[in-house]
């Protein structure tokens, strides 16, 4: 294995991780035992998507010389009702605001995101529903 995390126990439901080299605290709600001091481990899986791709459309947007003012990814989750709890459809939403931004390099940056670089997503698209939006300045745009 070319990549290994450890995960530590703490007290009651808190657990601590490094990842490169930053402290990462989990821990449950208090209604199955923890005190709420970290982020639950589901919710990460979320955020794992939304970095990985976050991070390639800026790289990717860079190179294009495009100029954003702002720039975040939503992502939506339904998980199913029954146990193993598990997230079963996903919505990526990339938010983009700024002035005469190229849609066609803005849904470039996102597709190769999401078809060639981003891990996250490849490893995502065999166990989940995904789908993708874009909104520049607020505004839907059609991903054709």
């Amino acid at each position: 294995m070319d990549t290994s995390i450890s995960l530590k126990h703490l007290e009651k439901m808190q657990f601590e991780s490094e990842i490169n080299g930053h402290r990462i605290v989990l821990d449950a709600d208090e209604s199955v035992g923890g005190e709420d001091r970290g982020p639950r481990p589901k919710p990460l899986m979320l955020l794992s998507l939304a970095g990985c791709t976050a991070m390639d459309v800026i790289s990717i947007l860079r190179k294009m010389r495009v100029q954003l003012d702002d720039f975040n990814v939503e992502v939506q989750a339904d998980q199913t009702d029954e146990h193993p709890k598990h997230y079963h459809k996903m919505n990526v939403v990339y938010h983009f605001e700024g002035k005469d931004l190229p849609l066609d390099k803005i849904k470039k940056a996102v597709n190769l995101s999401e078809t060639r670089y981003c891990g996250v997503t490849a490893v995502y698209k065999e166990a989940v529903e995904m789908t993708t939006e874009i909104r520049v300045n607020g505004e839907k745009v059609e991903m054709n």
